[in-house]
Parts: C-alpha cells; structure tokens; sequence
C-alpha cells in the first residue's frame, strides 16, 4: 500500500472513530439531561416536604456535602458542576 492509500485508509478510520464517538456523546448527553432533569423533580418533593414542615426551603449544610463530594470526584470542576445543579434545582415549586 503507497503512502497516500495508508494515509486516506487512516483518515477513513478516524472520521469513522470521531462520528461513532460523537453519537456516543450525543447519547450520554441526553441521559445526563434526563438524570438532570429527575434530579430537580426530586429536589423539588425534597424542598416540598421542608417547607410543609415549616422549614426552610434550602439546607444549606446539605448543599456544602454535595459541594464536597463534587469537588472530591472531579477536582474544581466539579464545584462548579455541582454549583449550577444546585441552582437548576433552587425554588423551583
């Protein structure tokens, strides 16, 4: 094989790797939307349930462990992560 079909059979196979790992992300996105979005339904019986018992809507002490367990599975990242679900699942009923 001349060096110009290897290099084109490489390119196929790349193209092929990048399109199969793309519909893989595409995939897991959506998941990762589904879980989000059960994830607000859940937080919203949670707060629910607070508030009915006269309690506050938010438990902060709470949030600080979810805070940390963010940051302990993904670095600073991960606080910033678990910052914006938190706020998607704030007041929301």
């Amino acid at each position: 094989m001349s060096t110009t079909a290897s290099s084109t059979a490489g390119a196929a196979d790349a193209t092929e790797v990048i399109r199969t790992a793309r519909e893989r992300i595409d995939a897991l996105d959506g998941r990762i939307l589904d879980l989000v979005r059960e994830r607000m339904d859940v937080s919203a019986s949670i707060q629910r349930a607070r508030i009915a018992s006269g309690g506050r809507r938010v438990h902060l002490s709470r949030e600080m462990e979810i805070l940390d367990r963010y940051r302990e599975g993904l670095g600073k990242p991960g606080t910033t992560l678990a910052m914006t679900l938190l706020e998607l699942c704030r007041g929301r009923i």
